[in-house]
């Protein structure tokens, strides 16, 4: 696929996918439409050689695999992990405010969010709702209002003079978005407000009335290719759905030769311990069914790798003192290796050696990244999944500066470029570790 037109998917799919039950629901269309056939927990599994399966857990994620035609699963896979979450503000369950005639709603901080950016921004709503049938049955929905309904305002200049020398954001009363200004007599109901949305998007659903609901707010500005160039991707959520879209598309378009899986968990900005995080045990169930044994998995283990794929740390140009001087991470420079000696990342020397070997032909740059030594490192999905599994693990991402902002900003080239040598390590039948 050309970058043009990769792209242009990329963004259509950070639009679409506004939460991570949204983006699963997205994936699951594509998987679907390629003739991946879904698989559930509760049923016998019956895997055929050139066959396509996925399997989703809390409709929040997603393993998606290849059954190769020369190599079985069993005989180890070519594994790609990355995480469907991102920082956002997410509802409370009692959320009405009433404030000077305004309709707010309480929120929680959902992960490391850069919260001053969440200011003046036109917000949208969207999200899973459980709700009781007229049948008296507990069933589940899909919901996103999709335009604007909400906004945080700032506090003026003029009654905050050191505004910008030290504003705090006091993420219980200055991150409360405003919904609308009530009538005489109004009473703030948001139960009432989500049930009529509900039927809205969903009018067959037959909702006597809604039980709970995990909702958060976005940004409804779209996706878009900025710079004088063009050579930028502007969004919310390219932590991490830029990799999620990336897997996919790897996936997708990959031989079918050699087995292959992606992995896209939720919760990782929250610390992965869920029945969906990669602390959980959806991605060992699934590869204890495929190996078939105890025996059979410390097989199909050793012959196996995971490319952990989660956004880095492009060098900031108003604050490149951040970064190890021999460690600063281009946009546009290509994808990057992280390295950590405390292991908060995975990678090896023998796993970023096999990548940069698939790097090669396809000519694309590989970068690297390394935290300064006086700050601390985050951490992926990548030492997760290697503790839990055994199986040898690389840490790479895109770079991009504004991590963890309501909008942050790749280069145009970099994705593309990380979706080839993806592609070409789904296909590669050589072996994944050093002989």
């Amino acid at each position: 696929m050309k970058q043009e037109e990769f792209n242009r998917q990329l963004c259509n799919f950070l639009s679409v996918a506004t939460t991570p039950f949204h983006a699963v629901a997205e994936m699951v269309s594509q998987l679907t439409a390629a003739g991946f056939t879904r698989l559930t927990d509760d049923s016998q599994w019956h895997i055929e050689s050139g066959s396509r399966y996925f399997l989703t857990r809390n409709n929040s994620s997603i393993v998606a695999f290849v059954a190769g035609t020369e190599r079985p699963p069993a005989s180890g896979l070519r594994m790609v992990g990355a995480h469907t979450d991102s920082p956002c503000l997410m509802v409370k369950p009692t959320p009405e405010i009433e404030a000077q005639g305004l309709f707010q709603l309480g929120v929680q901080v959902y992960g490391g969010a850069l919260l001053n950016p969440w200011f003046d921004r036109d917000l949208s709503l969207a999200g899973r709702v459980s709700y009781q049938s007229q049948d008296g049955r507990l069933r589940v929905a899909l919901v996103d209002f999709r335009e604007a309904i909400a906004t945080i305002p700032s506090l003026a200049i003029h009654l905050d003079r050191e505004a910008n020398k030290n504003r705090e954001v006091n993420p219980q009363t200055a991150i409360v978005p405003v919904l609308s200004q009530l009538r005489a007599g109004e009473k703030a109901d948001f139960r009432a407000l989500l049930m009529a949305r509900l039927l809205q998007e969903h009018p067959h659903c037959e909702a006597a009335h809604i039980l709970d609901y995990e909702l958060s707010f976005y940004d409804t500005q779209a996706a878009s290719l900025v710079g004088l160039h063009r050579e930028f991707i502007a969004s919310a959520r390219l932590d991490n759905l830029l990799s999620c879209f990336t897997g996919l598309q790897a996936l997708l378009h990959s031989e079918g030769a050699v087995s292959s899986l992606l992995v896209c968990n939720d919760h990782e900005e929250v610390g992965s311990v869920s029945t969906s995080g990669a602390h959980g045990p959806l991605l060992m169930s699934v590869l204890n069914r495929l190996a078939g044994s105890h025996a059979d998995f410390a097989a199909l283990a050793d012959h196996s790798m995971m490319i952990s794929v989660d956004n880095a740390h492009a060098i900031h140009p108003n604050f490149a003192d951040r970064h190890d001087e021999n460690h600063g991470p281009q946009l546009n420079g290509g994808p990057v290796i992280k390295v950590n000696a405390s292991q908060r990342y995975a990678t090896s020397s023998e796993t970023s050696g096999l990548f940069r070997l698939l790097a090669a032909p396809e000519e694309v740059p590989v970068q690297s990244f390394v935290v300064r030594n006086d700050m601390g490192c985050g951490s992926t999905i990548g030492p997760i999944t290697a503790g839990a599994t055994g199986i040898r693990t690389l840490d790479i991402g895109v770079p991009t500066l504004g991590m963890h902002s309501i909008r942050e900003l790749a280069g145009a080239r970099d994705a593309a470029d990380l979706c080839r040598v993806l592609q070409r390590y789904y296909n590669y039948a050589g072996p994944l570790s050093a002989t």
